[in-house]
């Protein structure tokens, strides 16, 4: 089901409208629902509720889109359809950072301990590239990929042995590991939104340095492409939206994988309509998947690191047989 282009381009308003409804019922529907009257009565218990979730659903349009963005990137940059912003390993060593930062130094706020999450996915992400790069044709999608799964294990391992033996920072790793969107503020919002904007913008840059890179590295070296400064610089988007979304509200899996395979069902291959289909459809299924976890087991919340699996799963699968699994 790969609709042309003069349909495609249709799809630009159907999806910003869900995605205008996506927010008004992340911001409305909950464990109690608001009316938007709310927003004009001042001092009330309902706008109260709703100036909570605002920044909750901004929150939830980032990560969203931050892990269709990345795991777009991440696929045409390995070439491999099951990756996903994990594989560079910066979810592993957003968790490393942020066990040693409560565990070492002693911090236990989100404000504190978020900076450390996003040093340690870029950190990560430099360490894949280093150790793919060795040898004598460089970073190779294959030497990424493996790279990416080596030092994600090693690095888990390491932030198991930490946990285990500490049970005060494995209480608050717990409830980041999960991954949520819920109880953070404004000013978590802002931290991540510079790192997240800049990502954006150099995953939609390099829509046709993706499209380049599919052909194999020889055509896309006859196509004058710079391999080491292409890779450099998705990976390079790859980590600061992911690590970003990761630091934001923790490892939140299955977004990345799915979601640009249905862009692809729906658009075909070329990275210039992909990346921004990826980046909608990971923000909606972030918010439909976090109002869902707010009203399934009232008055108790299912996070949305759960609920994006719970609601995308037959959805996606449902959504990418009819596109008969569109691939790269």
């Amino acid at each position: 089901m790969r609709i042309a282009l003069p349909q495609a381009r249709r799809l630009v308003p159907i999806l910003l409208l869900v995605v205008v409804l996506a927010v008004a019922a992340s911001v409305l529907v909950g464990s109690q629902l608001v009316s938007p009257t709310a927003f004009f009565a001042h001092g009330s218990d309902n706008q109260a509720i709703l100036q909570a979730r605002l920044p909750r659903t901004v929150l939830g349009l980032m990560v969203g889109a931050a892990l269709g963005l990345a795991g777009a990137c991440m696929q045409g940059l390995t070439r491999n359809p099951l990756a996903d912003p994990g594989l560079l390993g910066v979810s592993a060593g957003a968790s490393l950072a942020m066990v040693f930062a409560v565990a070492v130094l002693g911090i236990g706020s989100l404000i504190g301990y978020v900076w450390f999450a996003f040093a340690g996915a870029a950190v990560a992400g430099i360490v894949v590239y280093a150790v793919a790069s060795l040898g004598r044709d460089g970073a190779t999608p294959m030497k990424l990929v493996l790279a990416g799964a080596a030092v994600s294990a090693g690095v888990t391992s390491w932030t198991s042995g930490v946990l285990l033996g500490d049970k005060q920072t494995f209480d608050v790793f717990r409830s980041w590991q999960v991954g949520t969107i819920g109880g953070r503020s404004w000013q978590v919002v802002l931290i991540g939104l510079p790192f997240l904007a800049i990502g954006a913008v150099l995953a939609l840059a390099g829509a046709k340095t993706l499209d380049s890179l599919a052909l194999g590295d020889d055509l896309a070296t006859a196509l004058g492409r710079r391999l080491i400064r292409d890779r450099i610089l998705i990976g390079l988007a790859v980590v600061l939206l992911a690590g970003g979304a990761t630091a934001l509200a923790g490892p939140i899996a299955f977004v990345g994988l799915v979601v640009p395979h249905a862009a692809r069902a729906v658009t075909g291959s070329a990275h210039r309509r992909v990346l921004p289909l990826s980046a909608g459809f990971g923000a909606v299924l972030i918010l439909v998947a976090d109002v869902v976890g707010r009203v399934v087991l009232p008055p108790t919340e299912v996070q949305v690191g759960i609920m994006t699996a719970v609601v995308g799963v037959p959805v996606f699968a449902w959504f990418l047989r009819r596109g008969r699994l569109a691939g790269l």
